[in-house]
């Protein structure tokens, strides 16, 4: 059973990918910097609001779609965390991407820019998004990345 088969089908807001490359480092892009958005100028991970009666996994791997090119199956989800968060929780996925992904990555319109980051300069920079850094650790962890071992 994959990741993407874990929605109960309750209400959500959104949802986001926690994508890591070869060598462990995070996919994040950097939100605009406009006042009507939330967290504006903080490193984001891919992923949004959901559109209609989208699933978890279709709202995250659209969102991938439109900001990154990237189209992963949804069996490429190896991880998944819901997070309750005001009136609706929002769902969290893991994924793995590969150098060539990674080199087809065509960044769409919104943010200002996307980077691949170390998960320590992550964890470390004051414009990461508090809530989705515990979201990266644990998925992190789960995968055994940073750990000096393997991520699989």
């Amino acid at each position: 059973m994959s990741a993407g088969e874990a929605w109960d089908g309750q209400p959500f807001t959104g949802a986001k990918l926690v994508a890591l490359a070869p060598d462990g480092a995070l996919l994040t892009y950097l939100r605009d910097d406009f006042d009507h958005l939330p967290w504006p100028g903080c490193w984001d991970l891919p992923g949004g609001g959901r559109e209609g009666d989208e699933t978890p996994v279709e709202t995250v791997l659209r969102e991938l779609d439109e900001e990154f090119g990237l189209a992963l199956p949804p069996a490429r989800l190896v991880w998944h965390h819901r997070r309750a968060a005001g009136a609706l929780p929002g769902h969290y996925y893991g994924a793995h991407l590969t150098v060539a992904e990674i080199a087809a990555i065509r960044f769409g319109p919104e943010g200002q820019f996307w980077q691949l980051s170390p998960l320590d300069a992550f964890y470390d920079d004051p414009r990461t998004i508090p809530h989705q850094m515990q979201i990266v650790r644990a998925f992190a962890a789960s995968q055994r990345v940073g750990t000096g071992t393997s991520p699989r």
